[in-house]
C-alpha cells in the first residue's frame, strides 16, 4: 500500500529531476496533492503540471526520461496530445500535463501548490487563484425534467433488451441531474466539492441522500427497480408530469419492476 509520504516524496523527487534539465521552470502540484492535501490518502493519485521555457514542451512529453530517472516507469499511456497517464513500477500512479506559461492563460490551475521552482523565477499563472465555476444548476427544473426524460427513454432502451444502454440513461444520465440538485434542497456539509465532478464525495457531502444509492442504482439486472426508486426520490421534492410518471411506472411493472 503506498501511503502519503511517499506520494509526496515522489513529487518532490519529479520537481529535483526537473531542476536538473535545466528547461522547464515549474511543477504544480494539483488536487490532493496541490493545496487540497488535507484529502492526501493512500489511494491518491499524483496529478500535476509541468511548465517549462518557450520552445521545450515536447521534449518532455516525448521523452519521459526524467520519470524514469526518479523510479523506472512500469505503464505509460499518452491520453492526451499534452500529456499522460502512468504507474512507477513501485506502483505509484499519476496523470500529468506539460505546457509553456503562456498556454495556461484559459486553462484553470485553481488549487495548484507549487511543489518546484526554478530559482528566481516568479510564475505568472493567472488561473492560479482564480477559483473553477462549479457545474451545479440554480434551479431544479431543468435538471429533473431532463432526468425524468432519461428514465423514460432508458426503460424503452431495457424493453428493446438494450440493458447496456439502459444502465447508462438511468444510473447514470438519470442520477447525474439528481445528484447535481442536491445542493438545492439538502444540507450540504463542508467537504470539498470537486468543481468538475457533482459525484465526487457526495456520500460525505451529503450523508442524507447517500443512504438511498443502493436502492438508486441496483445494476445491470435491476435496472427498472432502480428506475422506480430514482422517480420516487424526484417525485418527493419535485412536482412530476403525471402522464410522465404514469409511463415510466407503467413500463417499469412490465418489465417486472414492483411499484414502490
Amino acid at each position: 500500500m503506498i501511503n502519503k509520504d511517499q506520494l509526496l516524496d515522489r513529487l518532490d523527487a519529479i520537481g529535483q529531476s526537473l531542476s536538473k534539465t535545466e528547461q522547464t521552470l515549474l511543477l504544480l502540484g494539483l488536487g490532493s496533492v496541490g493545496t487540497e492535501l488535507n484529502r492526501l490518502d493512500a489511494y491518491s493519485d499524483l496529478d500535476f503540471f509541468v511548465i517549462t521555457k518557450p520552445g521545450f514542451k515536447d521534449r518532455f512529453i516525448n521523452d519521459l526520461d526524467w520519470l524514469n530517472h526518479v523510479c523506472p516507469l512500469s505503464y505509460q499511456f499518452r491520453n492526451a496530445d499534452v500529456g499522460w497517464k502512468i504507474m512507477f513500477e513501485d506502483g505509484i500512479y499519476g496523470e500529468f500535463a506539460v505546457f509553456e506559461e503562456s498556454e495556461l492563460d484559459h486553462i484553470p490551475c485553481h488549487g495548484g501548490r507549487i511543489v518546484w521552482c526554478e530559482p528566481g523565477y516568479v510564475p505568472q499563472i493567472a488561473t492560479l487563484d482564480k477559483p473553477v465555476s462549479s457545474k451545479r444548476p440554480d434551479s431544479l427544473d431543468f435538471p429533473l425534467n431532463e432526468a425524468v426524460t432519461n428514465l423514460y427513454v432508458g426503460l424503452c432502451r431495457y424493453a428493446r433488451g438494450e440493458k447496456m444502454s439502459a444502465r447508462t440513461f438511468i444510473e447514470s444520465y438519470a442520477m447525474g441531474q439528481v445528484i447535481a440538485t442536491l445542493h438545492l434542497h439538502k444540507a450540504e456539509l463542508p467537504f470539498d466539492l470537486d468543481p468538475y465532478s457533482n459525484d465526487r464525495r457526495v456520500e460525505s457531502r451529503f450523508p442524507d441522500f447517500s443512504v438511498h444509492l443502493s436502492e438508486m442504482l441496483q445494476g445491470y439486472d435491476k435496472i427498472p427497480q432502480s428506475a422506480l426508486h430514482i422517480l420516487a426520490y424526484i417525485e418527493s421534492i419535485y412536482p412530476v408530469n403525471t402522464k410522465l410518471s404514469q409511463e415510466i411506472k407503467g413500463l417499469a411493472l412490465h418489465l417486472g419492476a414492483t411499484l414502490l
